[in-house]
Parts: C-alpha cells; structure tokens; sequence
C-alpha cells in the first residue's frame, strides 16, 4: 500500500506565510523560506506553495521566492498561483519546484491542462479545485475562492483526469480554516471517480482529523496550513499516532 503524505502548506501574499479562515481574514504566518526548511526536518513528505495573490493581482508567481524555497528542500514542492501558460510552467520548474498547481486557469481553459501534461508530462501536473456546498450542489470558486461557478466539483474532477492531471487537491471552502475536519463525505466521493490522487485540504484540527481523512475520506494526501505554522501540531507526533492507527506513512 502506497503511503499517506502529510503536506504542509504555505499561503504567500507580498512574500509572507499568511493564514485566514474561509479564505478571508488573513494573519501573518512567518518567513515561506524559514517555515519551508523548518517542515523538510520534521518530515513532511511534501510542501506546496501558494501565491495567493497571484491570480487576484494578475501578477506571477515569484520565481525568486521558488528558488529559495526550494534551496532548502529535499522532498518534492508544488507551486501554485496565478499560472496560466507554459512559460509559466517552465520558468516555475527550471527554479526548482517539482510539480505546478493549477486552479482558475485550467476552469477558464480546460486546454491548459492538456497543453502542460503534454510538455511537462502527468507527474508534475496538478489541479488544485476550491469548493463550496450550495444549493444546488458543490460548486467550483475561482480567484481565491471569490468568483462562484456553475461547474460542479465531481464533473470537473473527472475531467480533470480524463485530461491527464497527475493530482487533484481538493479544499472545502466550507472547511478550510475551521480546523473542525475535512470534508470526507466530499473527498471519498471523489476518491471513488478518479483514480488519480486526491490531496485533502481544508479543516484540519486534530490528529483525528488526518485519521479520519485517510479512512473515511479515502484521501491520498492531506494538506494543512495554520496547525503546522503555529505548531499545534508536530508532524512527527502525527505521523506516529497514524501508524498507531495503521495508516502507511513515511516515518
């Protein structure tokens, strides 16, 4: 059985670590390149670095800032916000990120996806789908969660993978901050239509919260933010209270 990955997350707006609830209220979280070599000695099994003012701002992703994240690291990283091309892919991977994530871009050009699995290749591709439950279903928000969409979440993951993204990393924004667990009912579903993994995001709290995740989310990976900037929880003690639980991980 492939191991379960624990990847800490940094949110970066103006070169800070930032952490909000429902995607608003941000506070400052510390130095991405401090926090990013503090989780490679704790064990994280991956990082993923997001621009969130990218896309709101219409401005690059910092490839500066990847470099230096990256100068630190021994596991793999992604990095995300405000992508839309292949140059962008390029300039991203030839800085030291291993894989890009992908969120609005691929909704406003599905072909996107096609395009940068086709150069880059399945493995360094993945689409990142924020969320929410409304009345008619779980919807798809872009720009940070801002812009609602028609698309709903279950469709736009199949296809997804039918375009050859590598992961999906999937944040409940009904979730994401709450830290009361993620959305498992949601995340198992989607584990049962793709057969590609599906990164948990969004609601961790607890320890429970990850066990919970990997067995009745049948999640893949999960990610968290704010319980591993302001050290509520140790991933090493986390890794071993899973293994407690009989869950594969990385120790």
């Amino acid at each position: 059985m492939l191991t379960k990955r624990i990847i800490p997350c940094l949110d970066i707006k103006d070169g800070r670590t930032v952490k909000g609830v429902n995607f608003v209220d941000l506070r400052d979280a510390g130095d991405p390149v401090e926090l990013a070599q503090r989780y490679a000695d704790e064990g994280a099994d991956e990082l993923v670095f997001l621009d969130i003012s990218a896309t709101e701002q219409k401005r690059k992703t910092l490839a500066e800032l990847v470099y230096n994240v990256a100068e630190k690291l021994n596991i793999p990283f992604t990095v995300g916000g405000g992508i839309s091309s292949v140059e962008d892919v390029d300039i991203l991977l030839k800085n030291g990120a291993d894989k890009v994530s992908i969120n609005s871009s691929a909704v406003k050009n599905p072909d996107l996806i096609n395009e940068l699995v086709a150069k880059f290749g399945s493995q360094c591709i993945v689409v990142a789908i924020d969320a929410r439950k409304t009345d008619d279903g779980w919807k798809v928000h872009l720009v940070g969660g801002k812009v609602p969409t028609e698309l709903d979440l279950f469709d736009w993951a199949k296809e997804v993978e039918q375009r050859g993204a590598g992961e999906i990393l999937f944040t409940s924004m009904d979730h994401d901050g709450t830290k009361n667990g993620f959305a498992d009912g949601e995340l198992a579903k989607l584990s049962s239509l793709v057969n590609i993994p599906v990164i948990a995001s969004g609601g961790a709290g607890a320890v429970s919260h990850f066990t919970n995740t990997f067995i009745k989310g049948k999640a893949d990976a999960a990610l968290a933010a704010s319980v591993f900037h302001f050290k509520e929880i140790a991933i090493p003690d986390l890794k071993q209270q899973l293994e407690k639980e009989g869950i594969p991980v990385r120790i």
